[in-house]
């Protein structure tokens, strides 16, 4: 069972950057903000400093997930969806943002670009095995589309 975490801890390595939050009490993300202007032309990438450090705590992850604002509003998502941070990274939080439209989109200090959230993970050890026991439900080796369209 893991233990709840209460507190995520933040450094601010630029004095502009702000801290993630909320928007409700309840949501499970905490709002990543642009540290500085830049344009995201149409159908390319980039990535968007946030000027933030986290320490995340052992036996959890941090997931960088995209806003659906942004991807509804303004066909702007995360390559790399979701990015994963681990729980011994301590350098700065980037986000890497694809923008899919055909419009270029500008990115504003302060803006609201991606959500982090914080869950617990396994941490099984590999282990080769010879054979896998039966998956159950008979799907075995099928892969895509192996459940129709």
């Amino acid at each position: 069972m893991f233990a709840c975490v209460r507190e995520l801890r933040f450094k601010r390595l630029h004095p502009d950057a702000r801290l993630p939050r909320r928007s409700r009490a309840h949501d499970a993300g905490l709002d990543l903000h642009a540290l500085v202007r830049q344009t995201l032309a149409a159908g390319e990438r980039t990535l968007v400093r946030t000027g933030l450090a986290v320490e995340i705590p052992a036996g959890y992850a941090g997931l960088i997930v995209p806003r659906s604002g942004l991807a509804a509003h303004h066909g702007i998502t995360i390559v790399n969806a979701p990015g994963l941070i681990d729980a011994g990274y301590r350098g700065e939080l980037g986000v890497i943002l694809l923008n899919t439209s055909s419009e270029d989109f500008e990115i504003e200090p302060g803006e609201r670009i991606a959500q982090l959230v914080i869950t617990p993970v396994a941490m099984p050890q590999p282990v080769e095995a010879d054979e896998l026991a039966p998956s159950g439900d008979g799907r075995g080796a099928g892969g895509f589309g192996s459940s129709g369209r």
